[in-house]
């Protein structure tokens, strides 16, 4: 892919474990990489075993000026940001000058709010990539991955799930469901999937959902007109435990729109709980 001697590829990260297999990732291919880590998110421990440079949330100019003195050109951003407390922000001249943008991107949704990010940086004068531009490795395959296979059943209803994310896509609404025997159990919105999920098993625990079994599945994909370079769906270990817990039958995704961290041992905990995991062709 790229040569050694290219430009550091950027990493602006959260937490999670995602930005260090994108960097691992891009490392095996023989490209440098920076993390630029974002303070009071970002894992201290595990940016430690990279080069990187801590940065401010909010602050801007900070963010533009280290990439340059780094000689980045390309940026990929990924990992988790939760909702800041109004402490981790640190606002510099430039973020303050773009308050006006900031706002009106923040009176859309998730979607319009990163495609304005996507603006800016390109405006800056960089390239914004997708995690799976440079790590398409982690792109999850069609087909069963794992030693379960999905029922005929189980496999109608991933396909309601998959046309009901479709049609949502353009309010803007999260990218997983659940479906279980042709009904629809639960949509993802603001709270994320693994809160989802957790309202899925509560549902199950109080007895206002009755299936028999483990039934129903988590389909994950992305939204139609979505800009893949931010906010591509995800699944990993965490993801199969918590469809574990809210009685699921398995997990589904879009084949190459959904990213996995950490496979073999997503593989793993899926077999041991008798979950299947399958790539669903788009």
């Amino acid at each position: 892919m790229a040569a050694k001697d290219a430009a550091p590829l950027a990493l602006v990260c959260g937490g999670g474990s995602f930005p260090m297999a994108i960097a691992d990732s891009a490392l095996r291919d023989g490209r440098p990489v920076v993390l630029f880590a974002i303070r009071g998110f970002a894992d201290p421990v595990a940016v430690e075993r990279y080069q990187h440079e801590w940065i401010h949330l909010g602050a801007a100019k900070e963010l533009t000026s280290a990439l340059r003195r780094r000689g980045c050109r390309d940026i990929v951003i990924v990992g988790n940001v939760l909702r800041p407390h109004w402490w981790q922000i640190r606002l510099d001249w430039m973020t303050i000058r773009l308050l006006p943008r900031i706002l009106a991107a923040m009176r859309g949704g998730d979607d319009h709010l990163l495609s304005r990010l996507a603006e800016f940086v390109e405006e800056q004068g960089f390239a914004l990539l997708g995690a799976h531009d440079v790590a398409p490795d982690l792109l999850v395959p069609a087909g069963v991955f794992g030693s379960v296979p999905p029922r005929p059943a189980d496999l109608e209803d991933a396909r309601i799930g998959l046309e009901l994310v479709r049609t949502l896509g353009p309010f803007d609404v999260g990218q997983g469901v659940v479906v279980a025997q042709r009904h629809v159990q639960a949509v993802e919105a603001a709270e994320g999937t693994d809160w989802m999920l957790e309202r899925c098993a509560l549902l199950r625990e109080r007895g206002r959902v009755k299936l028999p079994g483990r039934s129903g599945v988590l389909v994950k994909a992305p939204k139609p007109g979505q800009d893949r370079r931010v906010d591509l769906p995800s699944i990993g270990k965490r993801t199969v435990e918590m469809a574990a817990k809210a009685g699921l039958a398995g997990i589904a995704v879009e084949a190459g729109g959904v990213l996995a961290v950490d496979v073999e041992d997503m593989i793993r905990e899926a077999d041991a709980r008798g979950l299947f995991l399958f790539g669903l062709d788009p």
